[in-house]
């Protein structure tokens, strides 16, 4: 059972066109103007052109502190900002590390939800990819019954939900026990989604390693009883890349955590779930 779909048009780009600047006129001697420069004949002096001055930064306004309290100062300062930027990923690594294992630990659960991480010419990128094979493994021997995809479909020619269906279908999950969020747009988004349309209140997450501890918290926010497993990936400059960007994504998942503001497109509920698990009980 598919989810809404929800298309949007891209807006077309805009452009702009500048004027050329005019080539600097000549003086009424007839003799060519130089650089702001009269001729030395009239003294020497330099007159520079208004629109000819460059204007540098002063580089009084990058000096340190001078005094020792300032410099003592400045450096809690920056000790302060790196402490709060790291506070979200670490509160949430230290509410989720027990719930967070691989596709052995996992508990028997009876949905999977697996998150959107981008196409390729409209595959699956190998991030991708890794985590519905783990998705794959956790239907292959018995944990799961019903697997939710969810992903972006806000435009045409991006279709995350149905490129991740084709590639678990390939790999051995039948069409029936697959269910596509097409407006899981952010963490978040799925998680709430999950919750309040698709009516799933247990389920394993999978995701990589940098990311599963932010799913799994939000999911618990949202009201989802949540297994994280973790997909291993090689450190690579993508994994890096990673989980850098978590510690931007942390700060929002914590503000989204504690406000629990409503998904971009919520909609109305839907019963593919249910229907799914329906068609797999005996």
């Amino acid at each position: 059972m598919r989810g809404l779909r929800r298309v949007r048009d891209t807006p077309g780009a805009r452009t702009e066109s500048g004027a050329r600047a005019a080539p600097g006129a000549r003086a009424a001697s007839g003799t060519q103007a130089g650089a702001g420069v009269r001729d030395a004949s009239e003294g020497g002096a330099k007159r520079h052109r208004p629109w000819l001055r460059l204007r540098l930064p002063r580089l009084s306004a990058l000096r340190l502190p001078r005094s020792r309290r300032g410099r003592r100062l400045a450096v809690q300062g920056v000790m302060a900002l790196c402490v709060l930027a790291l506070l979200p990923a670490t509160w949430m690594r230290m509410g989720s590390d027990a719930r967070v294992g691989t596709t052995a630990d996992a508990p028997a659960r009876e949905v999977a939800m697996v998150f959107g991480a981008g196409l390729w010419k409209g595959r699956p990128t190998p991030y991708l990819a890794h985590r519905l094979d783990a998705a794959a493994e956790l239907y292959r021997t018995g944990k799961v019954k019903v697997v939710l995809v969810t992903g972006d479909n806000s435009r045409v020619e991006y279709d995350e939900p149905d490129a991740m269906r084709t590639y678990l279908t390939g790999r051995g999950v039948p069409d029936d026990r697959i269910v596509s969020d097409y407006a899981g747009f952010d963490s978040w988004d799925s998680c709430v989604r999950a919750r309040k349309i698709f009516g799933v209140d247990r389920a394993v997450l999978v995701s990589q390693g940098f990311h599963i501890h932010r799913a799994t918290t939000l999911c618990r926010s949202a009201g989802i009883d949540a297994y994280g497993v973790a997909v291993d990936e090689p450190r690579d400059a993508t994994w890096y890349y990673g989980g850098t960007r978590e510690l931007a994504a942390s700060g929002k998942a914590a503000l989204d955590a504690l406000f629990r503001p409503d998904p971009r497109f919520l909609g109305p509920q839907e019963a593919g779930v249910t229907e799914a698990l329906a068609s797999a009980t005996p």
